[in-house]
This record gives structure tokens, C-alpha cells and sequence, in this order.
């Protein structure tokens, strides 16, 4: 494993890559640990610059889409989901229904959400883009405040938006 760590507009991430590819982004305090995580690794910046090109230009409002080899370690189930994931467009949200319905297992929305909830690649595959079917604000493994910001990013959310009001709705 290889890993480097780099400042964002939402704080410190921690990528993490070996020869199959990306295996994770992690944030300073995350929810759940993803697999790959626990391994030791080797501080590498040169092996993950791609990634980290790519983040940047992201979050600078250069870049949309993400091209890079994913290798995210997970179910089958799990995986399945996360693939998912990688269909929802920039500017746009799901409902953690619409992704359920989309991975063929409209009843299973609770295990659907929970696979999203332990995806190792956020933003990446941007489960952030997953909200619930009242429009609001639900889980994230970053923080909603994180969520809050990467929607008002990509436009999906006006930038006066009171996450304080969402909650409070749910």
C-alpha cells in the first residue's frame, strides 16, 4: 500500500493505493474505516499523483468527472452499489430509493444506504450526491457539514442553504 495526504477546501484527505489501483479516500474522522485502511503503507506522493491532480482540479471547479483506476475492496453487494454510484452525474442527487431501484433491489434500501455509507472513495464515487426522498440531508462518513459543501460545489444546492434547517426537517 501506498498512501498520501493532501488539504482540500473541506480538509485534510488521506488516499490510499496499491498496484490494483485507488483503494480509498479518508478523512480526518471517518465514520467507518474502510478495509484497505488498516493495512501499513508506504508514504508514496509520486505513486498517487494522478489521484491527487484530480482532486485538486476538482475542487478547484475544473474537473466533473474522475478518471482514474478504482479498486475499492468490499461485498460483492457492496461493490455493486459503489459501481452505482459512479452513474450519478455531476449537479445531480439520488434518493437512496433511486439507487436501490438502480441496483435491482427496491426493497433492500436500508442495506443499499449502508453500503454507501462504507464506501471507501467518497467524492470519487460521490455517495455525498445521495440524499434522502424528502430532499434532505441524510448520512455522510465525512460529516454533513462536508456533504453541505459538495453539493453547494457542484451546484445542487443554493450556498445559503441552512444545513441547521435540513436537519430538523428529518
Amino acid at each position: 500500500m501506498w498512501f498520501d495526504e493532501m488539504d482540500t477546501p473541506i480538509g485534510p484527505l488521506r488516499l490510499g493505493a496499491d498496484e490494483q489501483g485507488l483503494r480509498y479516500v479518508m478523512f480526518a474522522q471517518n465514520k467507518h474505516l474502510p478495509i484497505s485502511a488498516k493495512e501499513q503503507g508506504e508514504f508514496a506522493p509520486a505513486r498517487l499523483s494522478e489521484a491527487r491532480m484530480q482532486l485538486a482540479q476538482y475542487f478547484a471547479g475544473q474537473r466533473r468527472d474522475f478518471n482514474l483506476t478504482l479498486a475499492p475492496l468490499g461485498t460483492e453487494f457492496q461493490r455493486q452499489v459503489w459501481h452505482a454510484l459512479a452513474q450519478i452525474k455531476f449537479g445531480e442527487t439520488w434518493s437512496y430509493g433511486q439507487l436501490a431501484r438502480y441496483v435491482g433491489r427496491e426493497r433492500a434500501v436500508r442495506a443499499v444506504g449502508a453500503a454507501n455509507g462504507r464506501n471507501p472513495l467518497p467524492i470519487i464515487l460521490p455517495c455525498h450526491r445521495v440524499i434522502g426522498a424528502d430532499g434532505s440531508l441524510t448520512g455522510f462518513g465525512g460529516g454533513l457539514p462536508r456533504k453541505q459543501w459538495l453539493l453547494q460545489h457542484e451546484l445542487v444546492l443554493p450556498q445559503s442553504a441552512d444545513l441547521f434547517a435540513q436537519e430538523a426537517n428529518t
